[in-house]
């Protein structure tokens, strides 16, 4: 494959937040299972866990057909055994291509899609896990309203400027939702560059 064809996205903010993320991962995800990871991208993340972590069959998805053909590439090259091919899903479906995993991983998702993609992402959650099912965010969130840095209220502001229907979202606002869905916040860690991991856990 010539480096014109190749279907590959590359995204400079991967690389810098992969291994703080997989830091997270290797101690909350549980020690056998399916990942079931929502708007996986380029799928370099997808391509990185899936080889980082071996003991978990990682189940990539994306609506974006340039992005379905990216995790496709990336799968081929990582030639990791546990990594799924890509699935067509939009959140916002209430019949997802995947009826359970043991986690659900989204990360950079809900700030760059309107709020109805939350709300069928926590959804799309609650339906899938089992009990004590994990649910992984990782992004930019305002804590009671407030941002946590002047570079995600610019941030905010840029993404506002693109789309009205985005924007970084309230970490009060997604753990209310997630509770209406029998999602428990269960931790929130800080990563790099005023980023969070957040954790849910479904109840029984």
């Amino acid at each position: 494959m010539s480096e014109t064809s190749d279907p590959r996205i590359y995204r400079p903010h991967v690389a810098r937040n992969r291994e703080p993320i997989l830091d997270v991962l290797r101690r909350c995800l549980p020690p056998e299972g399916v990942v079931l990871e929502v708007a996986s991208g380029s799928g370099e993340h997808a391509a990185y866990f899936a080889k980082e972590l071996p003991w978990l069959t990682w189940q990539p998805t994306d609506p974006d057909p340039m992005a379905l053909a990216s995790i496709a590439a990336h799968r081929i090259a990582a030639d990791a055994q546990n990594l799924r091919p890509p699935l067509r899903l939009d959140v916002t479906s209430e019949q997802w291509p995947v009826e359970r995993a043991d986690a659900v991983m989204c990360n950079n998702m809900i700030h760059i899609s309107p709020w109805a993609a939350t709300e069928g992402l926590i959804a799309g959650a609650g339906r899938t896990l089992p009990a004590g099912g994990l649910l992984y965010l990782y992004g930019p969130y305002k804590i009671d309203g407030r941002h946590t840095a002047q570079s995600n209220r610019d941030f905010d502001v840029n993404l506002q400027t693109q789309n009205a229907a985005w924007g970084i979202r309230d970490l009060i606002e997604v753990t209310e939702l997630a509770k209406r869905h029998n999602l428990a916040l269960a931790e929130t860690v800080q990563m790099p560059a005023n980023n969070l991991s957040v954790i849910f856990h479904r109840g029984l």
